[in-house]
């Protein structure tokens, strides 16, 4: 399996970035890099995983959406676009509940279809170095600690009375999904990866499962984050002496010192692009991207101090 390259591309603020067709690459973002191995069962073009980058108008939120939809190829197409709309309009949202809310929605109608997914949806706001995660019924992300030189399982769990929450998108509408917030610091790493890695299984018939994953990326080098989801991919083959049975998505994140300042250059500059994309949505019939109208969103574009009120 080839490495990503050493100098990967940098993401354009309002860009989404991602699909359900295979990749082996990486990508620069203000405050995150990520590097995502994607590969569909069986070679297939496009498969029932889907993995979604964006960049914010001012650079500061960066979200994050891997997806593990029934079904596989073509028929999974029409899903993986609306997603990347959902992903689009809610581009310059802090909060991502109206985005998962609206996922949910989304599968609730697929449903009839016999349509559902699992899903983790991630928020990386660049002032605080906090990532945000919901998780929709899908296998738990990992979280790679520099300063205990540890790996965790990043879990979101609901209260007790909290009623049907966090489960798979589609089932049940309304769901509540909760948030979980964590602080990254340098030479931090966060997995978030799709079930093949767990329910790869020996010839006995054991699944590896999350303990056996655990077990495994803590032996692989965290110093090299390009080439870390190839040698987690090797070892898990080497330990099972199998391929995977199921399309196969990983997304590696690892904050950098790259992130914006706010001032009026970077305010003036998120309006301008914001009124682009309203202009090219004219033509390519996709949401604007409008901003979320609060102080820390919209304020902190202009004065650094509102972006940790």
């Amino acid at each position: 399996m080839s490495t990503v390259a050493s100098n990967p591309p940098t993401m354009q603020c309002m860009e989404v970035w991602g699909g359900n067709a295979a990749i082996d690459n990486g990508v620069v973002m203000p405050g995150l890099d990520a590097w995502v191995y994607a590969k569909p069962y069986k070679e297939q073009a496009a498969g029932g995983d889907i993995h979604y980058v964006s960049s914010c108008a001012t650079g500061r939120i960066v979200r994050l959406l891997v997806a593990d939809v029934s079904g596989h190829g073509d028929e999974v197409a029409d899903t993986a676009r609306a997603l990347r709309s959902l992903m689009r309009r809610y581009i310059n949202y802090l909060d991502q509940s109206k985005l998962i809310r609206g996922l949910n929605t989304e599968f609730t109608r697929l449903s009839e279809m016999s349509r559902f997914a699992t899903a983790v949806v991630a928020t990386y706001w660049s002032p605080t170095d906090e990532l945000h995660i919901s998780n929709a019924g899908h296998p738990r992300p990992l979280w790679y600690r520099a300063r205990t030189q540890s790996w965790h399982v990043l879990d979101t769990k609901a209260a007790p009375d909290a009623g049907l929450s966090n489960i798979p998108l589609g089932i049940a509408e309304p769901t509540t999904y909760d948030q979980m917030s964590v602080k990254l610091g340098a030479g931090d790493l966060v997995l978030i990866y799709t079930d093949a890695l767990v329910e790869a299984a020996a010839s006995d018939r054991r699944l590896l499962g999350e303990a056996g994953l655990l077990e495994i990326v803590r032996s692989i080098d965290v110093n090299a984050p390009e080439s870390f989801i190839a040698s987690l991919l090797s070892a898990i083959r080497a330990r099972t002496g199998m391929e995977f049975g199921d399309d196969v998505t990983a997304l590696l994140l690892r904050p950098n010192t790259l992130k914006p300042r706010a001032g009026l250059g970077m305010g003036l500059m998120a309006g301008y692009r914001i009124a682009r994309s309203a202009v090219r949505s004219l033509f390519r019939k996709e949401p604007v991207g409008l901003p979320e109208t609060t102080m820390r969103n919209f304020g902190g574009a202009f004065v650094g101090r509102l972006n940790r009120d």
